[in-house]
Parts: C-alpha cells; sequence; structure tokens
C-alpha cells in the first residue's frame, strides 16, 4: 500500500472510502426544474437553488471556497486542496483524479488539522456542496450535496462518484462543444455551511455514544417489549419528590428480589449511580412477569395505576403515607342538577390522571371542553329524581381541584366502527409547555394558588397499533433543557423535538417540494403522509409547587442499605468472577461423615446430590496442590476433632449404582489431585468418607476400630469396614447407626455382639439383619453364612430390625405401617412428596399441602390419605393433574386399577402422555356427592333470564345420564332460588351461533341436547299470539350474529311502532340503549341482505307465509373481544 498525505492509506485494489454518498451521475444531471440552471460563478444563486438553509437548524458560519485545478492529468492520486476556515475549523477538498477505485472522479469535504492534531471530541454538524466547473463557460457544471457529522474518526465525506472520467475527458460536455475539463483545468467550489448542534447529537451515528458523559443521566435497557415501561419509569424517576417517596419506604428487612419497593428503590439508586444504561429484569421479576408480559407492550395508563396502587398501599405507615396522593390525586365532581325543580345529585371523586379524547379536538383546551361537557338528559332519558319523579336535568363533571404533578393519558387508540378494529388516531393535536387549568375549575373551587402548569414530559408512540416504540421527552430542572429517553440512550432534545413534532399529524413539506408520500414509518415499512410519532401521556408540574416536586437545590438520597448492599452483592459477583479465572487451580471434594449418615433415611450411605438435608455431605473447594494431610486437618477443625483421628477413605462408583468407600488413603503427603487421579472416578467431584477414630492406645495413637478386630488366619482373613442402618418399626424410620468392623470369615451370626452395643439392645434380644445391595436389591441375611460366602467387603450396608410377632405385624399393617425392613425400603423407593393444591382458589377453607405417599398406593388408598388430611369423605374428593405451566391438566376419572405412579406419570403410550405435566403435584376439589355418582352424571350448562335480556345468570348442573328436561328445570330451580309461582311459567330453548333453535320438551333426554348447543331458561310474559318469530342480534352484517336469540309473539294489524314497544318490555331493553338499535326481516340463509323495517310497517303482513324469516336486531356487539388486548397487568 502506498503512503499518501498524512496517515491516510490507499489500497489500489480496495475502495478508500466505504461509508459514502454513491451518486449516478444520471441522477444528478437530471433536470427536475423547468427554472434555467444558475451560473456556477454565481455562487449567491447557486446557494439559494441547491443549497438552501435545512428548516429547524441555525447557521454557526458559512464559506464558500474555490480551488483551481490544473495539469489534471499530471496529479498524483490523491490530491488535497488547500485550506480554508469555516466556523473556527480548518476545511479542505480531497480529490481523487483518477477515481478511488473507479472510473469517475472522486471529491470529498474533509477536515484539515494537520496530521494526529484533532482536538479531542472535535465534531462539526456541516451542510455542504462540491460543484466541478468549466472556468471558460461556468454554465458546464456538476454538482452535489450532503450533510454530514464530521468527527475525528470520520474526518471527511462525500462522493466517490462525482462525475464519470470518460464524459468529463470528452470533447464534448453533453450538448456543448467543449470539455469539461478543458485544457487540463478546472474548478471546485466548497460550499460550506457549519451548523449550531444545541442537542450535540445532530446527525450522530451513535457508536460508542455515553450517555452518562454527554448528558450526566443513564437509560434503561429494553428487554424485548419493555420500552412503555422505560418511558413510564423515567417519567416517575425524575419526578424527584415521587424518587423520595419511593426511597422513604422501608425495606431493610424486606430486602428481598420479590419486593417491588426494593426493586424500585434498587433501579432508582441505580439510575442515580450507574454509568451505564440499568436493566430492569430485577422489577419485572419481582412484579410477577414472565416472558409473556416482557414481549408483550401493555396499556401504560394501566401499569402507572397499578404501580402507583402498590405502593401507595407499601407507604401506609410510613413516613411517606400520603405523599403520592398529595402529589397526583386531584378531585372532580359529576353531577346531575334538575333543570325545573330544585334538586342536585353531585358525588366528589378522586383521580390520578385525566383520560382525554383526541379525536375530534385540536388542543388540551378542546379536550377539557369536550370533558366537562354537560349534557342534557330529557325525553325518554329523562332523571328520576327522589321526590320530584322523572325530570329534564344537566349531567357533566366538574374539577374541584388539579394534582401537583397532573397526568394527562391521551386516547391514541380508538375502535374505528368502519374498519371494526382498533385503530391509531394520528391527527394533530397540540399541547402548550405552559397551561393553564383553572378555567375548567368549579366556581367553588380554592384558586388562592394559580392553576398553571409547566410541561415536563412528553411520553411518546412512533407506530400503530400493531407495530410500534415508545420514549419519552423529560425536563428534569425547572428551568433546564428537554432530553430524550430512548431506552438506554439519553439525548439533549429542542423544544421542538418534545412539543411540535409529537404533535401529531401531516409531516412538513420539505423545502425542495421532495417526499410527496411523506416519510416511511419505521416500524410497519409504510409510507405515510401523517407522522407515525405522537404524544400519548403528558406529565404537568404545577408552577407554584415545581421547586418542592423537582428538588433542585436537594439531592435525594438513597437509604443507606441500598448502595451497601448493592456493593455487597458486587463483591460476591466479583469474588465470583475471581473464582472462575481461578477455577483451574482448584477442585471440588465431598466429605461424608458419621453425623451425615446418622441423618440420612434413604438409599447409599448419604445422599452426595441432595439439595437441602442435614445429611448432605459437606463439599470443600480446595487448592490442587493441597496434601492430603492438609485437608483432614481442615475438616478436622470443622468436626471440632483432632487430624490424626480421622482417617479418609476414596468413595467410589460400583456398577450397581451405588457410592461406597473403597480404600483409605495412606500417602498424607500426595496432593489431593494425586489422590484423585490415583483413587477416584475421574467424575467431576472427589468424594471421601471421613472415618472417625473411637480414641486413643496407650502410647497416645489414635485407635480406629478395624484394629480391635480379632483376625484368625490373616492369609485369607482380613477386617472389613461396614455400616449399620436401624430399621425402627415403632417410628418407621431407617436410619444409619454408624460403621463397625468384622473380619471376612466371621458368620453373619457372629456380628450379634457388635450390633447390640451399637444398638444399646440387651443380650437375648431377636434380630433380623438384611443387606442393602442397591435401591431395589434387599436382601435377607443367613446367621450361619460367613460374610466371605455373602460376598460383603468394604463398605457394605447391612441393615437391622428387632424381630416383630405376627400380632404385632398385623397391628402395623393395619394403621398403613411396614412390619417388614424390606417392605419399608419398597416405599422409600417409591416414595414421592406430593403437593396437593385446590383447584379453586376461591374457597379460603382450601389449603395447599404435601404428603409423602408412595407410587404404587391404589386409587383408593390416595383418597384415603388426602380425605384423613383433609378431615372430609375421601369418595367427595377429585383430582385433576398439573401442567408444567402449573394449569388444570386432565381431570383423573374413578379406576380401581390405576396407581398414584401411573397417574402422575402415564406411560408414554398412554393417550395422554406424560408430555408437559408435573410428576408431583395434583389439583384437587371437594365435591357435593361422591365421585363415582358424579361420573354417573351429566353437566349441563344452562343460562337463566330471570328479567328479559337485561339479566343474565350462568349455572352447571350435574345431571343424572338418564335424565331429561323436567330433572333439569328442578335443578335449576333449587340453584336459582326460582319460586313455586314462577316456576311453570319457566321454559328452556336451544340457540346455536347465537340463534334460536327449538324449545325442549319436559321429557326431552339430555344425552339428546347437541354438544355445540346453548341452553337458555327464560320466563318472557305470556302472550296469546298464534305466530311467533324468531328473533337474534347481529352487528352490521347478519353474519356476525352475537347476543341472546330468543322467540317473539306478533300480532296480526299492529304496527311496528307498537311492536318496539312490546319488544323493549319483552326484552327488559330500554331507554337509549334501545333507540339504538334497528330492526331487519333476515331471510334463510341468514348472511342474505336484511330488509329493514319501518315504523308504520306492520310486522305480521310483511311476513306473510315466509316462515323462513327471523327479525334481527342490528346494533353493537358490546361482548366483542379487546382488540389487541392482553391480559390486565398485575403487579405481584
Amino acid at each position: 500500500m502506498d503512503q499518501l498525505g498524512s496517515d491516510m492509506l490507499v489500497d489500489p485494489e480496495f475502495d478508500e472510502k466505504n461509508d459514502v454518498v454513491n451518486i449516478s451521475p444520471d441522477d444528478a444531471m437530471e433536470d427536475v426544474e423547468a427554472e434555467p440552471e444558475p451560473r456556477a460563478d454565481d455562487f449567491a444563486a447557486m446557494i439559494k437553488k441547491h443549497m438552501p438553509e435545512l428548516p429547524d437548524q441555525e447557521t454557526e458560519a458559512e464559506v464558500i471556497n474555490t480551488w483551481e485545478i490544473k495539469g489534471w492529468r499530471t496529479l498524483g492520486r490523491r490530491e488535497q486542496g488547500p485550506v480554508f476556515e469555516c466556523a473556527g475549523h480548518p476545511w479542505r477538498i480531497l480529490f481523487f483524479p483518477f477515481g478511488n477505485n473507479v472510473d469517475f472522479a472522486s471529491f470529498y469535504l474533509e477536515q484539515g488539522f494537520e496530521d494526529k492534531k484533532v482536538p479531542e471530541d472535535w465534531y462539526a454538524c456541516v451542510q455542504f456542496m462540491l460543484v466541478l466547473w468549466n472556468p471558460n463557460d461556468p454554465t458546464m457544471l456538476v454538482q452535489h450535496q450532503a450533510t454530514h457529522r464530521f468527527t475525528a474518526d470520520e474526518g471527511d465525506w462525500g462522493f466517490t462518484r462525482f462525475a464519470e472520467l470518460r464524459k468529463l475527458y470528452a470533447s464534448q460536455w453533453e450538448d456543448r462543444n467543449r470539455p469539461m475539463v478543458e485544457n487540463e483545468s478546472c474548478n471546485v467550489t466548497a460550499y460550506v455551511r457549519v451548523l449550531k448542534d444545541p442537542t450535540g447529537v445532530l446527525w450522530h451515528n451513535f457508536v460508542n455514544y455515553d450517555s452518562k458523559k454527554e448528558t450526566g443521566m443513564v437509560g434503561l435497557k429494553n428487554q424485548g417489549a419493555t420500552c412503555y415501561l422505560n418511558s413510564l419509569l423515567q417519567s416517575l424517576y425524575f419526578t424527584t419528590a415521587f424518587r423520595k417517596a419511593v426511597y422513604q419506604i422501608p425495606t431493610e428487612n424486606e430486602a428481598e428480589r420479590t419486593n417491588s419497593a426494593y426493586a424500585l428503590q434498587r433501579l432508582f439508586y441505580l439510575l442515580q449511580s450507574s454509568p451505564l444504561a440499568v436493566p430492569t429484569n430485577e422489577l419485572t421479576a419481582s412484579f410477577g412477569w414472565d416472558s409473556k408480559q416482557i414481549f408483550e407492550q401493555q396499556d401504560v395508563q394501566e401499569l402507572s395505576r397499578v404501580l402507583m396502587d402498590k405502593l401507595d398501599e407499601k407507604m401506609k405507615g410510613t413516613e411517606a403515607e400520603g405523599a403520592l396522593e398529595k402529589m397526583f390525586v386531584g378531585k372532580m365532581k359529576t353531577y346531575i342538577r334538575c333543570i325545573n325543580v330544585d334538586y342536585e345529585s353531585s358525588r366528589l371523586e378522586d383521580f390520578w390522571d385525566i383520560q382525554l379524547n383526541v379525536s375530534g379536538n385540536k388542543n388540551l383546551d378542546d379536550s377539557f371542553k369536550d370533558y366537562i361537557q354537560v349534557e342534557t338528559m330529557d325525553g325518554e332519558n329523562k332523571y328520576f329524581a327522589e321526590g320530584f319523579g322523572l325530570q329534564d336535568a344537566k349531567k357533566g363533571v366538574l374539577f374541584e381541584s388539579f394534582p401537583q404533578v397532573l397526568h394527562l393519558q391521551l386516547k391514541r387508540f380508538e375502535y374505528d366502527f368502519n374498519r371494526d378494529a382498533m385503530m391509531k388516531v394520528n391527527d394533530r393535536y397540540e399541547f402548550p409547555e405552559v397551561w393553564d387549568a383553572s378555567p375548567y375549575l368549579s366556581e367553588q373551587a380554592d384558586r388562592s394558588e394559580p392553576y398553571i402548569y409547566h410541561l415536563h414530559g412528553v411520553l411518546v408512540h412512533s407506530g400503530d397499533l400493531n407495530a410500534g416504540h415508545y420514549y419519552a421527552f423529560l425536563k428534569p430542572e425547572k428551568d433546564g433543557h428537554f432530553y430524550k429517553f430512548d431506552d438506554d440512550r439519553v439525548t439533549r432534545a429542542t423544544p421542538r423535538e418534545a412539543l411540535e413534532e409529537n404533535f401529531g399529524g401531516d409531516y412538513t413539506p420539505q423545502v425542495n417540494g421532495n417526499n410527496p408520500q411523506g416519510q416511511r414509518n419505521p416500524y410497519t415499512r409504510a409510507w405515510s403522509a401523517k407522522r407515525s410519532m405522537s404524544a400519548y401521556m403528558l406529565v404537568y408540574i404545577r408552577a407554584s409547587r415545581l421547586d418542592s416536586i423537582l428538588m433542585a437545590d436537594k439531592i435525594v438520597e438513597p437509604p443507606p442499605h441500598l448502595p451497601l448492599k448493592y456493593a455487597e452483592e458486587r463483591a460476591i459477583l466479583e469474588k465470583k468472577r475471581k473464582e472462575r479465572e481461578e477455577a483451574h487451580l482448584f477442585m471440588e471434594i465431598q466429605v461424608g461423615s458419621e453425623e451425615n449418615f446418622r441423618a440420612y433415611q434413604g438409599f447409599d450411605i448419604v445422599p452426595w446430590k441432595s439439595d437441602d438435608s442435614p445429611a448432605l455431605p459437606k463439599s470443600y473447594r480446595i487448592r490442587r496442590t493441597t496434601t492430603v494431610a492438609e485437608f483432614t486437618k481442615v475438616v478436622a477443625d470443622d468436626l471440632k476433632v483432632e487430624a490424626d483421628m480421622l482417617r479418609p477413605w476414596v468413595m467410589v462408583n460400583r456398577q450397581n449404582g451405588t457410592v461406597r468407600p473403597d480404600v483409605p488413603i495412606t500417602y498424607p503427603d500426595m496432593s489431593v489431585e494425586e489422590a484423585s487421579n490415583k483413587y477416584g472416578n475421574k467424575t467431576a467431584n472427589f468424594r471421601l468418607w471421613m472415618e472417625k477414630a473411637d480414641g486413643r492406645d496407650d502410647e497416645g495413637n489414635a485407635l480406629f476400630k478395624g484394629k480391635s478386630v480379632e483376625v484368625r488366619n490373616a492369609q485369607t482373613n482380613r477386617p472389613l469396614m461396614l455400616f449399620l442402618k436401624h430399621f425402627d418399626v415403632d417410628a418407621q424410620t431407617l436410619y444409619g447407626v454408624g460403621n463397625f468392623y468384622a473380619a471376612y470369615q466371621d458368620r453373619v451370626c457372629d456380628l450379634s455382639p457388635a450390633i447390640l452395643k451399637m444398638m444399646s439392645w440387651p443380650s437375648g434380644t431377636n434380630f433380623k439383619l438384611y443387606e442393602e445391595i442397591k435401591q431395589n436389591m434387599i436382601e435377607p441375611m443367613k446367621p450361619k453364612a460367613t460374610l466371605a460366602g455373602s460376598e460383603i467387603q468394604d463398605g457394605d450396608i447391612i441393615t437391622v430390625q428387632k424381630t416383630v410377632s405376627e400380632k404385632e405385624t398385623q397391628q402395623i399393617t393395619a394403621t398403613g405401617g411396614y412390619a417388614d425392613a424390606k417392605e419399608f425400603y419398597d416405599y422409600l423407593l417409591n416414595r414421592i412428596n406430593v403437593e396437593f393444591v385446590p383447584k379453586f382458589l376461591s374457597d379460603p377453607e382450601e389449603e395447599t399441602f404435601s404428603l409423602a405417599l408412595s407410587k404404587k398406593m391404589t386409587y383408593d388408598q390416595l383418597c384415603a390419605k388426602v380425605g384423613e388430611r383433609l378431615s372430609i369423605d375421601p369418595t367427595h374428593l377429585r383430582f385433576t393433574t398439573v401442567n408444567a405451566s402449573g394449569r388444570a391438566k386432565t381431570t383423573i376419572k374413578y379406576n380401581v386399577g390405576s396407581t398414584l405412579g401411573t397417574i402422575l406419570q402415564p406411560s408414554t403410550y398412554h393417550y395422554t402422555g406424560n408430555m408437559m405435566q408435573k410428576p408431583d403435584a395434583l389439583f384437587y376439589e371437594v365435591l357435593d356427592m361422591s365421585l363415582k355418582e358424579l361420573e354417573s352424571r351429566k353437566m349441563v350448562r344452562v343460562t337463566w333470564l330471570p328479567e328479559g335480556l337485561s339479566k343474565e345468570e350462568i349455572y352447571e348442573l350435574m345431571i343424572p345420564r338418564n335424565g331429561v328436561i323436567q330433572d333439569v328445570l328442578d335443578s335449576l330451580q333449587k340453584k336459582a332460588n326460582i319460586s313455586d309461582e314462577l316456576m311453570p311459567k319457566v321454559k328452556l330453548y336451544e340457540a346455536h351461533s347465537n340463534k334460536f333453535f327449538k324449545y325442549l320438551p319436559t321429557d326431552y333426554s339430555i344425552l339428546s341436547i347437541g354438544e355445540f348447543f346453548t341452553l337458555y331458561a327464560d320466563c318472557f310474559p305470556e302472550d296469546d299470539s298464534q305466530k311467533k318469530i324468531s328473533v337474534f342480534h347481529f352487528d352490521k352484517e347478519p353474519s356476525k350474529a352475537h347476543g341472546i336469540p330468543f322467540q317473539f309473539p306478533i300480532k296480526e294489524g299492529e304496527v311496528f311502532k307498537d311492536t318496539k314497544v312490546r319488544l323493549s318490555e319483552f326484552t327488559n331493553i330500554k331507554g337509549k340503549q334501545f333507540e339504538k338499535i334497528k330492526f331487519a326481516l333476515v331471510g334463510r340463509p341468514h348472511y342474505s341482505k336484511p330488509e329493514f323495517v319501518e315504523d308504520d310497517d306492520i310486522l305480521f303482513n310483511l311476513i306473510g307465509s315466509r316462515d323462513e324469516y327471523v327479525l334481527g336486531l342490528d346494533h353493537v356487539n358490546k361482548a366483542r373481544n379487546n382488540w389487541n388486548k392482553s391480559d390486565s397487568i398485575f403487579i405481584r
């Protein structure tokens, strides 16, 4: 590579300028306007046409500089023009006469500082234009414009494909009879306009941007779709009085990650002290949120209210009690005032925020006028005034006071009836930086202090309903600047960026008239003339309370335990980091002892992998170079014995799956790593058993039990270290007793003296011995067999139990106990702790509990155990399996042959499978009848209509499978408390897809009821009309049926105006709700075009003999699902 100029390297095979603007000369030279092109030497005209000032930008300085290029073809590969100044910065033109690895002349503007003398953090925001022109004919020119933020790293910017060399050298330039580069000469003029950058981030690429350094503040990390949460949290954090109130919540004794108040305090402390963006994972975890809430945008207003309620609850009884109400709560009065009589009904209510309509309003004042607009109640909508009857009245809202901090929620999302969907309202909606709320106060309101408000925050949504992003503009200081908080990035913003650019509405047309379609929505990628970004929440602070709310002159210190606990956590993390780095120098050693053995009930000697048990062997992290003797000393100090009183045995994994002592380590000077390599199993953890000596001999040496064993015929005999467990028949326990020694050639019966001594049993006590070979192999030991013949070796386990009589055995088994050690081992093998959770948590008497059960127990035994625990009849219990997410999966049917094991872990060949099912949990419910009786019945769901269509009650009735509709009616009467006088009028009918099907006779079998049919029970008014018509509800189109269908009697000669009166009384739908309904006849099929009925029509005549027609009620479906509405937001 060639060294050219200062420190710029140019590779002839590579494009030196990667991040540059490439412009086609055809595009550049295309005539876009009819007016003639100005001459290149008419600098003012060139600027006016090709480089007009950018909107919203202020010029710091502007310079025009022309470089006369001579001897073009004799120039080097890379040339620099003379240095000129603009705004105190040096500039020059960088020129590649033969192209920067392209067949085009390449021109760039670059900073002109001397080599490596660019000031630290230097930058300049520049709008510039480069014009190449023929000095002999200035009408011949090529020009390109650009904008760029020049920095030390990006010190040049321009055009690699400025003009094609072939055309520049051609004898004729376009339609001229002379070349552009004439006599090897040409002029290039640089128009440089340096712009002011009040925010410090104009055209910033944000590479290595440091929010803390640039603004003194940090952002919040986005977990996925938590930008809405971040914008609200930043708004609350910079409401300094709120931060102080949160800090005042006492959490030093509840400093747990599940405490949302503590998590919020930590977040605020980190925002105050951290140099980097702060994660919100701890806060959302304390809310009880999982990935569903984290990756799903929620409603900010709902989140704000839930958070305020939770914090207000936490502040009760503390010095912060009442702080939130004082700060955020105002009062409004809703009233109904009669016009003609002296009567008024009113109610004073608190409000935390105000929801304002955007649609149909131009600005904030219009929305408030709309909010307090008075509604007249007259006609059928008259108000019933107590003592005066129905009266004309005025209904409205008045504000009695506004809070110190006023949260205004702008309703940017509304349901569009034409599109049948929720849509974003992008209309222009203006809000001021200073606003007077006094016009909207009641006459009685206290006006001793002005209700002038200053804008503190604008929370913005960019995008549409389905895709978008949230960020905030906040003004942390009373007389300070606005800042943009966009997740982890904080930048200074101009008032225009904070206010006008978030009014919504149409984009401002560009100066040059380009881009008539507006701009592309960055989230939907669609072009739109409407701004995609608009304010959805405004935060105003009362002018007279700005100092007390923002607390500019005070430093709000976090509670002392916050930085202390955070420092402790950082120290722990640092320690863990160091441990990871040094992990190769250390090894893990697990040490089992007699104390662990005695505390353990289970298989093998100790539970090497148990999570939380006193029997769990202690784990040591030891340097690999530590000697065995040194390590033994460490363990001895823990066990509070002298080191020579311990002897380490290596634990090995046997082929049968057990872990037993194998050999003692006899080389105390070898390192633990060498011992592990020599004796270990090459597992991750080196496991040892520490044998403890019984005492000392006369010479003071440690006396281990093996030395006291008499060994005859030493060639074939040796002492064995054995372990003894005791099965206590009375206590139904099986725990370790200790270890002892016996000779290899001893008979089993020879063990009696040692065992009786260890158990402290008197001589002559009868007992049985078993060998614990492995989990499912427990074998009785023959008294006259030798240990050698029984294949006993070091580390084997022998279990002892007292012999019990047949009578005692019967008594023990009758109470559900085990009289034999082998049976108890089988219980341990199949033992499982099952958690029982009430299926319906609404019942306060039902509790969650756990039972230790056997997988082999039958369904009846399971019911008996749970029934005993709950003190209820076991036949009235029903169980349901639990899926992995903790919800009900499959209801367990009564099966005399099933066991707990098959219920909790069905075979993979079972049709339900065991996929995603918890193997240790069941839901339970207490039934009103036995499960067998319940399973002989059919559940019938009936919707009872006691008051026309205005009220509906749903009942689930358990009816015998051979039952009929009369049984359903009898059961409904009991459940719904229907009087005997009304019951004869109650009838049952079927509906399907919100359309009437048929009335059901009382002897109709319930097994004949269709699976997808809905049952309604009505007591509509009696009518002697012979003819009836089916009625259903629809929303705009008959295919969109909803609501409760029914049959309605029609009368001959009755005009529809009177029919409507009867319909209103029949259905109990009245007032404005009934007035909004349009009525139409709809033929079959139901999606045919509706024929709307007028008031003077006679329904009887319209129908005639067309029995296939039904009456449709066209009105909005209020039960329609909420579009894009997630589950209600919550904080644990």
